[in-house]
């Protein structure tokens, strides 16, 4: 099984992580593994066979678990406490920095990871409900979503990890729009950000040299036959009938990008352009129930979707063409809202 393509599926209000198989258009079980309520992001460290987790209970935490792939086990190595929980974990520079957001704290960090166990903090930004951080492959840059703030925080690496302002050190996007989380392309010349309360996928320019980004076009990934309305912060989507943008990723090695809407359940699919520019939305493909994460496989063509409210996970395959179908669907916990391949 070490060969094989696994999925890590967190389900955080259950506090377990499900290892699946990815099978000849199939999710087979493999395992499933308690590490804490809360475990609602985690970053793969695949050359030190490594899981970070960041846990809500009994208090907020980085739990790093080693990872057997041939049976699936996740088992506790080290465990670093927080003030506040965290919403989105990355890791960097070969596995030797871990970059963390904390949407409760209203700030992020970054922890030097020597032989895999998180240190001291080294690195500090502040910003309102920070929902995502996602650094560039070189690890010189690191860019952080600011849903509170309407804005991306762009940060320089240092050579200890620390973080500091690029110029300029934001970039924002309209009030209220409720930036949510973002993917750079394999070219790093683009990247691409899904909104909260509007909808929307909006592209930015990125200057290789420097880092900084600059707003491009965009584009609504919400089914207009829906009938939502912009939702705002302090909201409740589902009882008021509101856009809840949740995911983004790119598909099909950069032909496709595809986004996940909430309230409706749909993905998105949107082509695109020469020199990675949004296209339009050529697909809305239904989905599990409220898919607040989804992750596409190594492959570029297999993509899992977790539902938040169904507790399940969907597999598609995406055609040449865009057009996203169903191979297999596997329950895994209550709460499931993060994947990733293995």
């Amino acid at each position: 099984m070490n060969d094989a393509t696994l999925v890590l599926v967190g389900n955080a209000k259950a506090g377990t992580i499900s290892v699946l198989r990815l099978g000849e258009g199939s999710l087979d079980p493999v395992a499933e593994n308690e590490v804490g309520v809360g475990c609602g992001t985690f970053a793969l460290d695949h050359a030190r066979g490594l899981v970070h987790t960041a846990v809500k209970e009994p208090e907020p935490a980085i739990v790093t678990l080693s990872f057997d792939r041939a049976t699936g086990e996740l088992t506790e190595t080290s465990r670093r406490t927080l003030p506040d929980p965290l919403a989105y974990l990355a890791l960097t520079r070969d596995g030797e920095l871990l970059l963390g957001a904390s949407y409760a704290g209203n700030w992020g960090a970054s922890w030097p990871t020597p032989n895999g166990v998180p240190g001291e903090p080294v690195g500090r930004v502040e910003h309102r409900h920070l929902h995502c951080v996602v650094p560039d492959a070189a690890g010189r840059h690191a860019y952080w979503v600011a849903l509170g703030d309407d804005l991306v925080a762009q940060t320089a690496i240092t050579e200890d990890g620390g973080l500091e302002p690029l110029d300029p050190g934001t970039v924002s996007v309209e009030e209220g729009a409720g930036p949510r989380h973002l993917v750079l392309a394999a070219n790093e010349r683009s990247a691409y950000l899904v909104t909260e309360f509007t909808g929307e996928v909006i592209r930015f320019e990125r200057d290789d040299a420097t880092g900084v980004l600059t707003r491009a076009e965009s584009v609504s990934i919400v089914d207009p036959g829906a009938g939502l309305s912009t939702s705002r912060l302090g909201a409740d989507p589902m009882e008021e009938h509101l856009i809840w943008g949740a995911d983004v990723h790119l598909a099909q090695f950069g032909s496709f990008l595809l986004a996940t809407e909430r309230t409706a359940s749909t993905v998105a699919t949107v082509s695109m352009e020469p020199e990675g520019l949004l296209g339009s939305v050529i697909g809305l493909t239904p989905t599990e129930a409220q898919p607040r994460a989804f992750a596409v496989a190594p492959d570029s063509r297999h993509v899992v979707v977790a539902g938040e409210r169904s507790g399940g996970v969907a597999l598609y395959e995406l055609s040449d063409e865009g057009v996203l179908t169903e191979l297999d669907r596997r329950d895994t916990g209550s709460g499931a809202n993060w994947v990733r391949f293995a």
